[in-house]
């Protein structure tokens, strides 16, 4: 299996080549017999762009693209996914929220459990989490519990930003959300195929504020829930 890792990018200039490098010295499962990452730069104001594109003269593994205007994190991945040739799809952002040591754990997860998509998750026991927002906790709470209810499978993090699906799942989905409301149409989209198509994964989180670049504002929220209405209630 060829494995495409779709990097949304906007302003991580600060933490995108620590991504890319860690992805680059991870060890694969045997299974995966090429990777390739697709880098997609939002129209950042900072150096993120030109980071990566000098990055990228040294490896052979990453192409980079870019936005001329700023048109979110699910246009952007639509984007990274319009120029991969991978059989799976591995989600992530650019910023060091989420450990890259734990992209292999999915994938044996996806083999193991001969399922289309592994879920990112952040509340299972076991990991390694940092006390954070409870404000952002509760409404991430609510939202995924909204989520599970409408469409009756029980998650624990539906706005995990790590996400790992197989194509020949994604192409069934015909995504249209432009921004943080992404993971909501991505996840109960998937969900209305096949219930049992679906497995959670937990991952270690290292939380930041707005302070330190935190993109989610509280004007998303409230455009995540119209989401979550909006595919759930379809």
């Amino acid at each position: 299996m060829k494995l495409s890792i779709i990097i949304p990018l906007f302003n991580e200039q600060e933490s995108v080549i620590t991504v890319l490098e860690g992805i680059e010295k991870l060890v694969w499962p045997d299974f995966i017999e090429d990777y390739e990452i697709v880098v997609v730069d939002d129209c950042s104001s900072d150096n993120s762009f030109s980071l990566v594109r000098q990055f990228i003269s040294e490896s052979q593994h990453i192409s980079l693209h870019k936005h001329q205007i700023n048109m979110g994190k699910g246009a952007a991945v639509r984007t990274g996914i319009g120029h991969a040739t991978g059989d799976a799809f591995l989600i992530r952002d650019a910023d060091l929220e989420l450990d890259v040591a734990d992209i292999p754990r999915m994938l044996d997860a996806m083999k193991q459990l001969d399922v289309e998509f592994i879920n990112g998750s952040r509340y299972m026991p076991g990991i390694l989490r940092p006390l954070s927002s409870y404000w952002r906790y509760l409404a991430n709470r609510f939202f995924t519990l909204l989520t599970s209810l409408l469409i009756n499978v029980k998650l624990t993090d539906m706005a995990c930003g790590y996400k790992l699906i197989k194509r020949s799942l994604y192409e069934k989905l015909h995504l249209t959300e432009d921004r943080f409301g992404f993971e909501a149409e991505l996840l109960i989209k998937a969900l209305r195929i096949k219930k049992n198509n679906i497995a959670e994964v937990p991952v270690n989180y290292f939380p930041r504020n707005e302070q330190e670049g935190k993109k989610l504002r509280n004007l998303d929220g409230v455009k995540i829930l119209w989401t979550i209405l909006k595919f759930g209630l379809s």
